[in-house]
């Protein structure tokens, strides 16, 4: 996502986000710290993929499965992957080259997780440069020097 806007004091600010397939070394969020990584995660998809498999095979000729089944067992297996993909944590910077005169060029980092917030923190930051010339500093964006 990319915007430019002008805020209330002439300056031309570019609002800009990109997602991080990694976590960004600024989060310091409890449940990260504890995390043993992806090889647990994926230990655990593999075994219940295996258990669908030995599931399936297993099932006497004289059993009907039901299509439905087969979609349930999709979705299950694929909504732990869907939820990391959407709850990954993006980055908005919003910065501006500031002008001839007094202003300093200035940059605003922060991070959030999902789709959705992004939306809106990057809504509200333009808005916010839009009335009072600069990001809200109670907000996940902060300055950088």
């Amino acid at each position: 996502m990319n915007r430019v806007v002008r805020g209330s004091d002439g300056r031309m600010w570019n609002v800009r986000s990109h997602f991080e397939w990694s976590d960004p070394l600024e989060i310091n969020e409890w449940e990260h710290d504890i995390g043993g990584g992806r090889a647990s995660g994926m230990g655990v998809g593999a075994v219940v993929l295996f258990l669908y498999v030995v599931f399936i095979l297993w099932t006497p000729n004289g059993v009907y499965l039901p299509s439905w089944l087969f979609l349930v067992f999709l979705v299950v297996v694929l909504f732990f992957p869907a939820r990391w993909l959407v709850n990954r944590p993006w980055t908005v910077i919003a910065e501006t080259p500031g002008d001839q005169d007094d202003a300093p060029p200035e940059r605003w980092v922060g991070v959030v997780r999902g789709v959705v917030v992004v939306r809106r923190e990057s809504a509200r930051v333009s808005r916010n440069i839009e009335l009072h010339a600069e990001p809200d500093m109670n907000g996940p964006l902060q300055p950088v020097e």
